[in-house]
């Protein structure tokens, strides 16, 4: 299992105090990539750009397929610049890997944050490694979580990121989502406008 897979599953918690929107999480998701690929070698970060190095050996498809869409010349691309290309739907790639290999399952509900049914985790290994992370508040895991809305409880004076280069990462994440809801919010204000527009004075 990779981050990415297992920030997925976290997120699929139905709580109403973590409704994660997909934007956000693909976002998330796509940092989450980077992050793996960072843990085995296969990239490095050169200030906010992305350095590849070796192929992956992940065995993981997706994480292969983001490894795959790195640019390989110079000059190399921004962190910033990747999430948002690589996190183009991404939540629904991962959805929909998740369902194929039975790690997700869907059923009817009035609460739709994932489309027309609720998608929820399925009790296998896969779900609680990811949980047994969660619960140890495992860093990495903790800050993608935490980009997303979601708080895992952690405290300030629990060890933190491990290495610049993640570090960089997530703060390019979190910055990535909250350009996300300023485009959001000023959408709203824009159909706003416009709906005062036609109703007239």
């Amino acid at each position: 299992m990779t981050t990415a897979k297992d920030l997925f599953i976290i997120a699929m918690d139905p709580s109403p105090d973590r409704a994660v929107g997909q934007g956000d999480l693909s976002l998330a998701l796509a940092a989450a990539e980077l992050i793996d690929l960072l843990g085995t070698g296969v990239i490095a970060v050169d200030g906010d750009h992305i350095v590849p190095g070796g192929p992956p050996a992940s065995g993981d498809r997706l994480l292969e397929q983001a490894a795959a869409g790195l640019t390989r010349q110079p000059p190399y691309e921004r962190i910033e610049d990747w999430l948002w290309r690589r996190g183009r739907d991404l939540s629904a790639a991962y959805q929909s890997a998740l369902e194929e290999d039975g790690e997700l399952t869907r059923r009817r509900s009035s609460r739709l944050p994932f489309g027309t049914e609720r998608v929820e985790p399925v009790d296998t290994p896969t779900r609680r490694r990811a949980v047994d992370r969660w619960d140890e508040k495992e860093p990495v895991l903790a800050a993608l979580a935490a980009v997303v809305g979601i708080d895992s409880g952690r405290s300030d004076d629990e060890p933190g990121l491990d290495g610049e280069a993640v570090t960089t990462v997530v703060a390019a994440a979190h910055d990535a989502v909250m350009e996300l809801e300023a485009v959001r919010q000023r959408r709203t204000i824009e159909s706003a406008a416009f709906a005062n527009l036609w109703r007239g004075p």
